[in-house]
Formats: structure tokens, C-alpha cells, sequence
């Protein structure tokens, strides 16, 4: 039986939602910490994440309050690490393929969301880079997805937890028009991302939002406001 799991965690960060979506998943039981990513506490840093980032997990050790994590705990971090890390502890929430070929092809979607999308992403947010480059990433995702439909690799697993938060953070900055893009842009962007060459990609955003680990993690509302506040000068600069 796995041991006491506590997971730090921000509401705001795409990172750390893979992992809340990994423990739904698993419907795994343990304690949900939230960091205030922009006044972290003081003892973050030196007793749980030396990188001061979240996702973190304490793993192990005593009962103990979150805010007063244990030495005898063990600290780990990393999204993508402490993912596989929960598939691994809750081996029945099939989130890591059975078949080695299966778990190869989640592992190199990974890779593409991680080398290809995400940054495309980011860069349209923070420094509005040609949306061309996002659609680009999504094309070669979309190439990856089974033709016939469901996720990534057929069963939900690890490499659907690696791009829903980002997916759904794209979609709702977008909409909300939220970033460096030109104002106006968001909604025809987002369309362009899940319509026309792009359906197949549509249609699985559709079913990752529509998962019930992921209904059960994101509020909604709460990181469009977190979104408004951190990003809402970049159109004046």
C-alpha cells in the first residue's frame, strides 16, 4: 500500500495539474497543499523544493501538517517525473501502458508536447510568435492521435495527462483574450487550433476536458482570474 502522499501544488500551474490529474486518476487519497507562487512561503525552498517550483511530493514519514513537512519524508519533484512516480505507486489506474510499445509512443508524445507544443504555446502568450508555429506543433501532435479516435494512445495514460493542462490554459486564454496576441485574435485562434485540418485535435481536447479527473481539478475560474493578473500588462508593453 503506497505511504502518506502530500502534494504541493498552485492552481495556476499547468505543471502541477498533471499531477492532481494523475491522483484523481489513481483515486489516489492524499493531502493537497496550494503555493502562493508569487509569495512562497520561506520554508518551501529548504524543506521541500530546493528549485522553490511546484509540483513537489513529500512521500512517506509522519502525520504531520502540510506547512511542516518532515525530514523523514521523501521530497521529489518534477511534473512529468512525479506522474509516472503516481502511475507507478497506483499501478491500476492504467495511466502507464502495460504493452512496452504502447508506453514507448505516450513517452514520445510526451516528448512532442514537451519540444513542440508547449513552446509554440508560450510563445504566442508571452511574446505573440506567429501563430503559424502553434499550429505547426498541433499538426504533428494531431499526426501522433489514433485516426480512428480516443486518446493518445487508445486508453487515457500518461501522455494525456502531459497536455491537458496546457490545452485547457491555451483554450481559456484565448477566449478570455489573454496575452500578447493581437486583441481579437483569441477566439479565431482557438478555432483555427480544433477546427477544420485541425478537427482531430478538436475533437480530443474535447475528451481530455470532458474527463472527469480533469473536471475534478481545474477551476476553471479561478485561473482565468490568475491568468488576467499575471498577464495582463504584456499588450502594454
Amino acid at each position: 500500500m503506497p505511504e502518506r502522499i502530500t502534494l504541493y501544488t498552485a492552481k495556476i500551474c499547468p505543471y502541477a495539474h498533471r499531477v492532481e490529474i494523475a491522483l484523481a486518476e489513481a483515486k489516489a487519497q492524499f493531502t493537497r497543499y496550494e503555493i502562493d507562487l508569487q509569495n512562497k512561503p520561506e520554508w518551501y525552498a529548504p524543506k521541500v523544493n530546493p528549485a522553490s517550483k511546484v509540483p513537489a511530493i513529500a512521500y512517506g514519514g509522519p502525520d504531520v501538517p502540510p506547512d511542516q513537512p518532515s525530514p523523514e519524508s521523501v521530497k521529489l519533484a518534477e511534473s512529468l517525473v512525479l506522474v509516472e512516480f503516481v502511475a507507478d505507486l497506483f499501478p491500476a489506474s492504467g495511466l502507464l501502458p502495460t504493452d512496452p510499445v504502447q508506453r514507448a509512443k505516450a513517452r514520445f508524445f510526451i516528448e512532442a508536447v514537451s519540444s513542440k507544443f508547449i513552446p509554440a504555446w508560450y510563445g504566442l502568450l508571452l511574446r505573440n510568435a506567429p501563430a503559424d508555429e502553434l499550429y505547426a506543433a498541433l499538426e504533428h501532435l494531431q499526426a501522433l492521435l489514433p485516426a480512428e479516435g480516443g486518446f493518445a494512445v487508445g486508453a487515457f495514460s500518461i501522455a494525456d495527462v502531459a497536455i491537458a493542462p496546457f490545452l485547457a490554459r491555451a483554450r481559456l486564454s484565448l477566449l478570455n483574450e489573454i496575452g500578447k496576441y493581437p486583441e481579437g485574435e483569441g477566439k479565431k485562434i482557438w478555432a483555427n487550433m480544433t477546427s477544420g485540418k485541425l478537427a482531430r485535435i478538436g475533437k480530443y481536447a474535447e475528451d481530455l476536458f470532458a474527463r472527469e479527473s480533469f473536471k475534478a481539478t481545474f477551476d476553471e475560474a479561478h485561473v482565468v482570474e490568475a491568468f488576467r493578473q499575471r498577464f495582463a500588462h504584456l499588450r502594454s508593453q
